[in-house]
């Protein structure tokens, strides 16, 4: 991952000398309401530049716990590497996909604080991490070192643009995999040929080689897609992370993928279900079926499915078969939207625990659930959507398999 971070170099070298370890060790499990009371006391011993990259860090590995689970404690980042860091299980998928392609050595172009690299030196795979930014190179190398996969791991401080599979630095390397910084001063950056580098680079890269994979953003354009790339969408615990483009695979393919379970829907060439009334059981694919646009491969699935609407990603049915791709639920009532009819029928059922979800619908959440104020010992699910095109609302309960 590309990384924009800035560190003060000279104090980051210091944290990595024992004595650096041992401030680091202090800070383990302070508080962060007590910041400038530790700052205060450990400016006795130590200069402030490096009370204040040590205090960093320790807020850095508290917030990298989420991405990078226990190794996050002997870790280290930059504020940009935290937030662009792929999640360690989405980088481990693809450093699978790799080593089943057989790859040996990849060129992990910008590199960024080592993240994807970790995960493909633990698949067994030899890596060059470069990345233009000296302090997310310091810190890779640090990281590296910390996991004790520095044998298998080499930074390098370069402008990626540069690379050339014949430079004797990357000799070797039979893969590529790019992760363009797709942040910028004002946010996320949604135009592709806006990355850092540009996608249009990266895909000539790619193809320089003979396997490669370059992160895009999970809404990149399906006509944005190279031919001769296949595109699978990741997502993990139902939340979406990320699109990668593969090249050297199956030109063509879309491909969703839903960890932790491993669970893979191919395809893409079937025709869209047809649209129908609301049956029993209600199913909300995984986003990342949606993204690829795989809901048809979903509904072939199951039994007589059929879509509520020709535009919503809701399919139904009048049985229930579980299924990793989709979450069902039971459905009890569909009703036009009507907020106070929604709020009587949830008040006789004494209704305290809602769940709202939402598809088609200009309606939020929260102010909803503001406006209806639950109360009761019961639970239940309500779905705002549209069905044949008109604003709909939905009851009932996450489905239990018999």
């Amino acid at each position: 991952m590309a990384d924009n971070g800035r560190v003060d170099l000279d104090a980051f070298a210091f944290l990595l000398t024992d004595d650096g370890q041992a401030l680091l060790s202090s800070l383990r499990d302070y508080a962060p309401g007590d910041e400038l009371a530790t700052a205060t006391r450990l400016r006795r011993d130590h200069p402030a530049p490096v009370v204040s990259a040590a205090i960093a860090q320790a807020g850095l590995r508290r917030r990298a716990e989420a991405k990078f689970g226990a190794d996050a404690a002997r870790m280290y980042f930059t504020p940009d590497g935290v937030e662009q860091a792929t999640r360690s299980s989405v980088a481990a998928h693809r450093a699978a996909r790799f080593r089943a392609l057989g790859v040996g050595r990849v060129a992990d172009l910008c590199g960024g604080i080592g993240g994807d690299a970790i995960a493909l030196a633990r698949a067994g795979i030899e890596v060059i991490a470069v990345d233009r930014s000296p302090q997310a190179c310091a810190v890779a190398e640090a990281n590296a070192r910390a996991l004790g996969l520095d044998g298998l791991i080499r930074v390098t401080q370069d402008d990626v643009t540069a690379f050339d599979p014949a430079d004797p630095v990357y000799a070797g390397c039979d893969a590529v995999f790019v992760d363009p910084a797709r942040r910028a001063g004002r946010g996320r950056i949604f135009d592709p040929e806006a990355y850092s580098p540009p996608l249009s680079w990266a895909v000539g890269a790619a193809r320089r080689v003979p396997y490669a994979a370059i992160k895009v953003a999970p809404g990149i354009p399906h006509e944005a897609v190279p031919e001769d790339a296949a595109a699978e969408w990741v997502s993990d615990r139902g939340d979406v992370k990320e699109a990668v483009l593969w090249f050297g695979t199956r030109p063509g393919e879309r491909r969703a993928t839903l960890l932790p379970a491993s669970a893979e829907l191919a395809g893409g060439t079937l025709p869209d279900p047809p649209v129908g009334p609301v049956g029993r059981y209600l199913y909300e694919p995984d986003g990342a079926v949606i993204r690829a646009h795989l809901v048809a491969e979903v509904a072939e699935r199951l039994d007589g499915a059929r879509l509520i609407d020709e535009t919503i990603a809701y399919v139904t049915s009048d049985t229930l078969r579980p299924t990793p791709y989709a979450t069902a639920y039971e459905i009890t009532d569909v009703l036009p939207f009507n907020l106070k009819k929604l709020k009587a029928v949830l008040r006789e059922r004494q209704v305290g625990t809602l769940t709202v979800k939402k598809r088609g619908s200009a309606v939020e959440p929260e102010e909803l659930r503001r406006r209806i104020r639950p109360q009761g010992p019961n639970s239940a699910t309500v779905v705002l959507t549209r069905v044949a095109g008109a604003p709909t609302m939905l009851i009932g309960a996450p489905a239990r398999a018999a």
